[in-house]
């Protein structure tokens, strides 16, 4: 049974937390979503996708709330977004094909700048957020082979970073990262990993305390992945200080 007393401080509008997840008809959302079920929360599924169920071990429908959106349209989530203690934002996309510039521009719009937009709308609602996890995937800072993935999830790391480390996160609202290696889904379907064991890992670390939650085979990504956010951290807090001079 998940304990949520890892979220640090919380004052929740009811007995439950309200739990909601971007890229729910994923492998890793649909996993979230059971993980979070089972442990008495209420889940909503945030999806661009009509038609979907969430079905438990025995293939029984297991009854959430469902949300269809699409990326660009983020601010349509703010009413809703207000009624949420933890938002996960999970969403991306990675279909390998060849660079060209529409491609270009769904790897960036959805990798990077639709999370960018759902961290932002979490920031400006700092009276209901207790925290906000955002999946980064270990392409951030390892190869993917596939460059655009690499490109965009390197731009959404370091701006969540800068989030991470900026003034917001001493208002009361925790921002945690998700690094992830390759996990079996229809992005990946030679991944190593299973979702469910992902979703366990990820929860489990939060539970910890940890705030960089890694979950990967390779092992250079629980060396590099920490020396990064370091840097990351001086550089805002130099600049921080420098600010202030």
């Amino acid at each position: 049974m998940i304990s949520f007393n890892y979220l640090r401080n919380a004052k929740f509008p009811s007995e439950k937390i309200h739990v909601a997840i971007s890229g729910a008809n994923g492998a890793l959302g649909q996993a979230l979503l059971r993980h979070f079920y089972h442990a008495g929360a209420c889940v909503i599924g945030l999806t661009t996708s009509s038609n979907i169920k969430l079905l438990d071990s025995s293939n029984d429908v297991i009854p959430i709330k469902w949300i269809v959106w699409k990326c660009g349209e983020e601010q349509k989530l703010a009413p809703l977004l207000q009624e949420i203690d933890l938002l996960i934002i999970n969403h991306g996309v990675n279909n390998y094909q060849k660079s060209c510039s529409d491609t270009v521009n769904t790897f960036i719009n959805i990798n990077a700048i639709s999370p960018l937009r759902l961290l932002n709308l979490g920031i400006k609602q700092l009276d209901y957020y207790q925290e906000i996890w955002i999946n980064t995937s270990e392409a951030e800072i390892q190869p993917a082979f596939s460059p655009l993935y690499e490109i965009s999830k390197r731009l959404i790391g370091q701006l969540t970073s800068f989030h991470r480390y900026s003034i917001y996160t001493s208002q009361g609202l925790r921002i945690r990262k998700l690094i992830l290696g390759p996990f079996k889904s229809t992005l990946n379907p030679i991944g190593i990993m299973t979702p469910d064991f992902v979703a366990g890992q990820i929860i489990y670390q939060a539970q910890m305390g940890i705030g960089l939650i890694i979950v990967t085979p390779n092992p250079l990504t629980y060396i590099l992945a920490p020396i990064v956010e370091f840097i990351r951290w001086l550089y805002c807090k130099c600049l921080t200080e420098r600010l202030r001079i």
